[in-house]
């Protein structure tokens, strides 16, 4: 996530006329870093109800009111692609606008979306949505993991102390908690 604006994104016509890419193989969640976020809640609907809502992440900005954008740059054939996002934190009154472009990979069978930070401060950061269920609906899970930026001596300690709380977390518990209110509208 970055609060400086982003080189600018190829146009959406030229990215829709390319074919889909391969499937990006994100592999499995690495689990040991400085930075671990945790974000779930049981969500009253069925599995694939909420996992639609969180993998066709271009109607985002439709559902919730954080995000400003949501372009793919290149789309995969699973569903995923090369995603370029947009969101604001808001901070009472003021909101701190973040940007972030992601590899995302999108496992109908798991079912599990994953992400992996390739443009912007979060660049390195691993990202996985899960959906299991459970009486009354489904349990959602947003796990990010990330040694912090690149920046000497501060990197890790802004991750743990700034980005991952602040940032991280409250752009994703707010993105579960709006998703889960449109899927359980049924």
């Amino acid at each position: 996530m970055s609060a400086t604006p982003p080189p600018p994104s190829p146009t959406p016509t030229a990215s829709a006329e390319r074919p889909p890419r391969r499937p990006y193989d994100l592999g499995p969640m690495p689990l040991r870093r400085a930075m671990l976020t945790l974000d779930e809640r049981v969500v009253r609907a069925p599995v694939q109800r909420i996992f639609d809502l969180a993998r066709r992440v271009e109607e985002w900005p439709t559902h919730l009111a954080h995000y400003r954008s949501v372009t793919f740059r290149q789309r995969a054939r699973d569903g995923g692609g090369l995603v370029e996002m947009r969101a604001n934190r808001p901070f009472g009154l003021v909101d701190w606008p973040t940007w972030w472009v992601s590899e995302m990979a999108v496992d109908t069978h798991a079912p599990a979306v994953r992400y992996r930070h390739v443009d912007g401060v979060t660049t390195g950061m691993d990202v996985e949505w899960s959906f299991r269920p459970v009486d009354g609906g489904t349990h959602v899970r947003i796990v990010h993991a990330w040694d912090g930026p690149d920046w000497p001596v501060i990197g890790t300690v802004a991750a743990l102390a700034v980005i991952g709380p602040v940032f991280v977390h409250g752009i994703a518990s707010r993105t579960l908690a709006g998703l889960a209110a449109v899927a359980e509208r049924g």
